[in-house]
């Protein structure tokens, strides 16, 4: 049985093997595969792991003898679900593996905007702090979290776990969820509607998926609402902004900051209005990239193969 990881670079940078991979069939991995090689480089599959090379149905047609994709992310969007479906492919994804690490990252984000550690570690090699006249010295306002209300909007597992992360630096924490669950036990918490978290929190952190009707769910009118002191933090998906609207808001003083992990155009070829806008830090989608959430996404990857091939699967989409 043929294997075959079509960009396994993005996973696997050399850190991680395939060796249990291995184990279950003769494998081929590909660092990186353009959508223009992905039929000749699956030809004869059975399997086919993929993160970014996209699985359209033309692709799906053209390789009669796929019977599964399994897509080494949580999002799937690469793969037409429904072209699978109708060929009786078996799509799987891997919707768990970071949770820690997608919140820590939530954290140093705020962490900088508070505090500007790496503008300053900078600034005192430069020699500034030794050139200073007054034994004080710092670039930017200093920000207590202590006290403030940290506003989660989306409060699945990421969503939850950046909570327990924020209350543990003392701060309230506010949700919105459109299928609220279970409240966070333990901490000082309260259910809001959206727009009462958008207006009365100090940070809004973004934590739910894209759909319909959350694209641009942060646009001119709900970041107006915002605090002109609130820093606005994104590591969910970035067309949940209208990135111009952030870009403009920032610029005159709307809100304070604004922490972005995730852009609406990956990478950013094009560029973006973020990268010339006042008190913003954008980071290249890298808050799962941690080796411990790689090397989980590794195993759960290699154990929906495993199912798949026990014919009890498991992760599947669609």
């Amino acid at each position: 049985m043929k294997i075959v990881v079509l960009d396994g670079y993005c996973l696997n940078p050399g850190d991680l093997n395939w060796d249990s991979l291995r184990a279950m069939g003769e494998v081929a991995v590909y660092e990186r595969t353009p959508e223009a090689q992905v039929v000749e480089r699956a030809a004869g599959a059975t399997i086919a792991l993929t993160n970014k090379s996209p699985f359209s149905a033309a692709t799906q047609a053209a390789l009669p003898e796929l019977k599964y994709i399994g897509v080494l992310a949580t999002g799937y969007n690469i793969v037409d679900v429904a072209a699978a479906r109708q060929r009786g492919l078996v799509v799987t994804n891997v919707p768990t593996y970071g949770t820690h690490s997608v919140a820590q990252m939530t954290m140093a984000l705020l962490l900088e905007l508070c505090h500007q550690v790496g503008r300053h570690s900078e600034a005192v090699r430069a020699g500034e702090w030794s050139r200073n006249p007054d034994w004080s010295f710092w670039h930017s306002r200093q920000v207590e979290l202590a006290g403030k209300q940290f506003g989660v909007v989306g409060f699945g597992r990421i969503g939850r776990q950046a909570a327990v992360a924020a209350a543990g630096l003392g701060m309230k924490i506010a949700a919105y969820d459109a299928q609220p669950g279970g409240p966070l036990a333990g901490v000082d918490f309260q259910w809001m509607g959206l727009d009462e978290l958008i207006a009365t929190s100090d940070v809004v952190s973004l934590h739910c998926p894209l759909f319909p009707d959350t694209k641009g769910l942060m646009n001119r009118e709900r970041i107006a609402r915002m605090k002109p002191s609130a820093f606005l933090l994104n590591t969910s998906r970035g067309p949940l902004i209208v990135e111009q609207d952030l870009a403009d808001a920032l610029n005159s003083g709307v809100i304070a900051g604004a922490g972005i992990d995730v852009v609406p155009q990956e990478p950013p070829v094009d560029g973006s209005p973020l990268f010339g806008a006042r008190n913003c830090i954008v980071t290249p989608h890298m808050a799962w990239a941690t080796l411990e959430a790689r090397g989980r996404l590794m195993d759960i990857a290699v154990n929906n193969v495993r199912a798949f091939l026990d014919g009890k699967p498991v992760n599947q989409v669609g």
